[in-house]
């Protein structure tokens, strides 16, 4: 089956049932090392890992590592160009779960992107990326430990997808001539609209199965935290964006209420609800008047919807979400792309997941990361149906290579969402509970210790690792 690589000769599978892993005890989990600073940062992984899944279950449960290559690693072994072996493919569709470190971008040939072709290999549409503040963290912002927000972005589509034609190719041009000549005069909308000819141009797709199965296991994410944290927030930039994010919008918004009613609740709804409850004599019309203050101003016809939707929202969920009930439910929202980049700096305790498409979900994992300390204390992790690969966020930073310098807290907590997306919090608690402690007493990397006042002596990649785990008890 393999070329270069054995598997482990103990452990066993991880296998996935209705998109759920089922994890043995000792299970065989696949690991790339990385490029750069991962010859640092994974043997510190590795060995926080083992230790906290040792420290938790005593013995009866361990993770069996099986070595996969991917990125120059790989090329030196496998040849030019061969950033991804069949190999890798292999383990990974085989073993279910899989770690891995930053990557190279390849650069003359080859993959674009060995992320993204990952993604789109395992059909892993889900990118998780939390981040929550750890006390001691140096931070730009006064008050970052009121950021704590799950950003589920949708990895499969958008511009991501790369289809794409630069300006100048025959295809692009062919493209640009029935758009302008046939497509858009065909479609009143666009009215006179045209794509100048020396345009490149790409394509945009947004479907509503990769919307809502992002949006399904987002709102299963929040069905599993605290009450206070039970919130569900979309984002895109539909105000423009009709078709494409203002379609994620709405299909998020179908799903909450058809798949999830009983467990969801939207903003909308939640006004309507609210107000009968102020009020229990209140007409259709006030109500609607109170949802939408620009009412009056609308027209007959509008005003009659919105006077509609007020009636079927009271008529369908009075009796399970009246009453006050709605409080205990999902709350389903939606926010505009560019408003949310604001408000998770200036209101940041009143999002928790953030769930977005691709493009959008690039830019705020970073912004949000940025405000609790950086991509070095960011993990991330890439989720389908039959597969999951947990993430460095963060990139290969050669030129501090083999220094034991770097700060492996990405990966580590990588590390934490692996654990915990297997069941075993346990372990995943112990990591949190003894990074954060290491942290607090400011036992951190170069990257941290230069930000803090008054500055630290920093420890060595290794040394944080041996720290995160003294931190144990």
């Amino acid at each position: 089956m393999y070329d270069k690589i054995t598997p482990p000769t103990t452990g066993a599978k991880i296998t996935f049932k209705n998109g759920e892993p089922i994890v043995p005890d000792n299970p065989i989990i696949p690991f790339i090392r990385g490029d750069g600073t991962g010859i640092d940062i994974w043997p510190a992984t590795e060995k926080v890992l083992d230790a906290a899944v040792e420290t938790a279950y005593k013995g009866k449960r361990k993770i069996s590592w099986f070595k996969i290559y991917a990125g120059d690693e790989a090329c030196e072994l496998y040849g030019t160009y061969q950033y991804l072996p069949q190999d890798t493919q292999t383990a990974i569709k085989e073993y279910g779960v899989a770690i891995k470190g930053p990557l190279t971008t390849p650069v003359g040939g080859g993959i674009r992107s060995l992320n993204v072709a990952l993604r789109q290999i395992f059909d892993l549409y889900a990118c998780v990326r939390p981040c929550r503040y750890y006390a001691g963290t140096p931070s730009p912002h006064k008050n970052p430990e009121k950021l704590d927000v799950i950003v589920y972005r949708e990895n499969t589509e958008d511009i991501y997808l790369g289809i794409e034609w630069r300006q100048g190719d025959e295809i692009g041009a062919r493209l640009i001539s029935m758009l302008n000549n046939e497509l858009i005069p065909a479609t009143p909308e666009h009215g006179k609209k045209r794509i100048p000819l020396d345009s490149g141009i790409g394509i945009k797709p947004i479907s509503k199965k990769g919307s809502q199965r992002l949006v399904r296991r987002a709102i299963k994410h929040a069905l599993q935290l605290p009450k206070n944290k039970q919130q569900v927030t979309l984002v895109h930039k539909g105000n423009i964006m009709k078709y494409t994010e203002g379609a994620f919008r709405d299909w998020g918004y179908e799903l909450a209420t058809t798949e999830f009613r009983n467990e969801t609740i939207t903003e909308r709804e939640s006004w309507i609800l609210s107000n009968k409850e102020k009020n229990a004599n209140i007409s259709l019309e006030e109500n609607a008047q109170m949802i939408d203050p620009g009412f009056n101003a609308l027209t007959k016809e509008k005003q009659a919807q919105i006077v509609k939707e007020v009636e079927t929202v009271l008529n369908s969920i009075w009796e399970t979400h009246g009453n006050g009930k709605w409080k205990d439910k999902i709350m389903v929202n939606d926010r505009i792309a560019d408003s949310i980049f604001q408000q998770i700096q200036t209101r940041p305790d009143e999002y928790s997941i953030l769930a977005t498409m691709n493009l959008n979900g690039d830019y705020l994992s970073d912004a949000a990361a940025a405000i609790v300390g950086g991509l070095g204390m960011g993990p991330g992790a890439n989720i389908g149906d039959a597969c999951a690969i947990f993430e460095a966020t963060h990139g290969t930073a050669p030129k501090h290579a083999g220094l034991d310098k770097i700060n492996p807290g990405s990966v580590i907590l990588s590390g934490v969402m692996m654990l915990e997306f297997m069941g075993w919090q346990e372990a995943a608690d112990l990591i949190k509970k003894g990074l954060g402690d290491a942290i607090a007493n400011s036992q951190v990397t170069y990257d941290l210790a230069r930000l803090l006042e008054p500055p630290v002596e920093p420890l060595k990649c290794s040394e944080f690792a041996d720290a995160i785990i003294k931190h144990f008890s």
